[in-house]
Parts: structure tokens; C-alpha cells; sequence
């Protein structure tokens, strides 16, 4: 059961479709939500689409704005039991509101996910997390399962 290289777990985690991000709110209170991202080197993004939300700013964004240290957990699940692994990007976020930054992100979002191309009122914040950390796990070697 191999632990992953850091440029492995950086590619698996690029590859896959949503993370789950965790923040650490007030109280420190851990704050858990699944996002969709971009990776782009060392820099994970992610945007908040612009929609009302429910009380105002939200919860992710509020937190890191107070407490930066961040992790987002991507992972395979599989009944072949042989094709699981993990990988977790800990590192420092900070919340863009506007400029090239958040501008970056979005594009690297919309080129990523087609489904926000059709969405309506734009873009909120972007939050960019830039990780210290790749550290990973697989069941076994991509090389002695078959990649997918």
C-alpha cells in the first residue's frame, strides 16, 4: 500500500472532479464543503458562483479570511477495491474579490468545467490556496491496476 510522491498526488488530485474542502471556523470548528477546482501548479482554485447566498458571506470564505490553513481532500472510490487512494493539499488560502488573480481562476474553472460557461450572474470570489503539502495514498501502483 504505497504512499504517493508529491508529483503523483498533485496529478491525481488534478484529475479528479470535485474535493472536499475543509476550513477551520470559529471556536476552531472544523468547516467541511465539496467544491469544484482548478490546479495550476502548486495553487489549487476555486470560485463562488454569484448567487445570493443565505446569510451573506459564506461560512469557507469568512474562515479563511480569519484562519488561512486550509486542506482539500480529493479521492477514488472504487468496489475494486485495488483502484482506491487519497490525496490531501494542505496549504494557506486567501479569498480574491477582483483583479487579475480572480480573473485567472475563473478561466481556469470555465475551461475545466463546461458548465459554467451557461451560468447565470457571474462569479463571486475566488478563493486560491496555495498548497505546502501534497501527500497521498493508493491501494497500489497506477501501474499495477490500469489507470483509468
Amino acid at each position: 500500500m504505497p504512499r504517493l510522491s508529491a508529483e503523483e498526488a498533485r496529478r491525481r488530485f488534478a484529475h479528479a472532479q470535485v474535493a472536499r474542502l475543509a476550513t477551520v471556523g470559529p471556536g476552531a470548528v472544523p468547516h467541511l464543503v465539496p467544491v469544484v477546482f482548478a490546479v495550476d501548479g502548486d495553487e489549487i482554485c476555486t470560485v463562488v458562483d454569484a448567487k445570493p447566498k443565505a446569510g451573506g458571506v459564506l461560512a469557507r470564505l469568512r474562515n479563511v479570511t480569519e484562519r488561512p490553513a486550509v486542506s482539500l481532500l480529493a479521492d477514488e472510490y472504487d468496489p475494486d477495491w485495488s483502484r482506491l487512494w487519497w490525496v490531501r493539499a494542505d496549504g494557506l488560502g486567501r479569498v480574491v474579490e477582483s483583479g487579475p488573480e480572480r480573473e485567472r481562476a475563473v478561466h481556469l474553472l470555465t475551461a475545466r468545467y463546461p458548465q459554467y460557461a451557461a451560468l447565470e450572474g457571474g462569479f463571486g470570489a475566488a478563493l486560491i490556496v496555495r498548497v505546502a503539502r501534497w501527500q497521498g495514498w493508493a491501494m497500489r501502483r497506477p501501474e499495477e491496476v490500469g489507470e483509468r
